[in-house]
């Protein structure tokens, strides 16, 4: 068997699969809000949580949505997470009411940065790796940590090898 590099082990998402996932999500998370089952706020984390979080507000009616912006990879390699913008403070406080979402949890680190500073929001994420499960309250998918997950705003169409082979 040859050697791959990490992100060889790929899970590859559709748009589709991303809006089922995303709707799932939503369902998951309806009627758990702490006012009467309603969110306050969603807050996506940029860029990978738009479009979840997009999703989860449209199913759930929230109309209230803003953005964190947290860089934490260089392409492929993951560094020190930093907050490069900040949602509404005013709106945001400790976190409650807030329901925080992104496309993915890995490490961790990004979630942790932001819990820090919202420490009573909600987390959810779509999919889950080990290693930063401790740090999202509700998520639909784990995948294994050496799993590279390919979001279809990262993709186009082209050839792919055999993951065994060329025969």
């Amino acid at each position: 068997m040859s050697e791959r590099l990490p992100h060889e082990k790929g899970f590859h998402i559709s748009w589709d699969q991303i809006h089922r996932d995303s709707r799932a999500l939503a369902w998951r998370l309806d009627g758990h809000g702490p006012d009467d089952g309603a969110w306050k706020a969603i807050v996506a984390i940029t860029r990978g949580g738009m479009a979840p979080a997009m999703i989860v507000a449209r199913e759930l009616d929230v109309r209230t949505v803003d953005t964190i912006s947290v860089k934490s990879y260089h392409h492929q390699s993951q560094g020190e997470a930093v907050v490069l913008k900040s949602p509404d403070k005013e709106m945001m406080g400790d976190g409650t009411g807030i329901l925080v979402v992104d496309d993915l949890v890995d490490s961790g680190k990004t979630l942790e940065l932001v819990r820090q500073l919202y420490p009573k929001a909600h987390f959810a994420t779509v999919y889950a790796k080990p290693k930063g499960r401790a740090m999202v309250d509700t998520f639909i998918t784990e995948v294994s940590q050496d799993t590279w997950i390919f979001f279809p705003w990262d993709m186009a169409l082209q050839y792919v090898e055999p993951y065994r082979g060329t025969d």
